[in-house]
């Protein structure tokens, strides 16, 4: 298994200086990761540089919370795709989750899988502000929708990754479907344990020590995701 394929490599927040980003670039390039997961206004900067690799490009749409209005994150998602990005992670809409309005849900999935053109879409359901019987109804809403993944956290809210979710969300959207885990996932033992419990990915700011196995970068202010 090449653990370094399973990672984003993350880097996110209103802090990222374009240095922080040129050192994100940079180890992605020499650990071989599965991608880079950088803020929307990085994307351009990052598929120039990683043109000449196989380091794939991700960036987010509606976040941290999800609470954009769905043209306006199909509008982010067709920006992202024009500046390079080969991947998507939405922040699905947990107001309507948790007021019961699925079709809300299942309409924004769609149009956003759409303005998407072919590129993979990953599903941010923000588990720790889920129920577990909302987890499982998200996870089958993004299934519906065409999403290629569903993913547990931002690392921006209340609580991140656990295994039990993975696990919740492997059993929910089937064998096809991926599952990424985010959201303090910090070491080898914790990449493992995720992936035990059926993630297919793994997003984390911590993607080196989680490959060389020389624990955590626990004092960067950008290691929550």
């Amino acid at each position: 298994m090449k653990l370094n394929k399973y990672i984003d490599h993350t880097k996110l927040g209103p802090t990222v200086t374009l240095e922080d980003i040129k050192k994100l670039l940079d180890e992605a390039k020499k650990y071989d990761f599965k991608s880079v997961c950088v803020d929307p206004i990085y994307v351009k900067y990052a598929k120039e540089t990683l043109k000449d690799t196989d380091v794939l490009i991700c960036t987010v749409v509606g976040f941290p919370a999800g609470t954009h209005s769905a043209s306006v994150k199909v509008l982010e998602t067709k920006q992202a795709i024009k500046d390079g990005a080969d991947e998507i992670d939405m922040v699905i809409n947990q107001n309507a989750m948790l007021n019961g309005n699925y079709d809300i849900v299942l309409d924004e999935i769609k149009k956003i899988k759409k303005a998407c053109k072919g590129r993979l879409l990953k599903v941010i359901i923000e588990t720790c502000n889920l129920t577990k019987e909302l987890k499982v109804k998200a996870c089958e809403l993004a299934k519906e929708a065409g999403a290629d993944f569903v993913k547990t956290s931002t690392g921006f809210a209340k609580g991140g990754a656990t295994a039990e979710d993975i696990k919740l969300m492997r059993k929910t959207v089937g064998k096809e479907m991926g599952v990424k885990a985010s959201g303090g996932v910090r070491t080898y033992e914790d990449a493992m344990n995720m992936i035990k419990a059926g993630a297919t990915r793994i997003g984390a700011s911590s993607g080196i020590a989680i490959v060389t196995q020389k624990g955590s970068s626990k004092n960067d202010p950008n290691t929550s995701y």
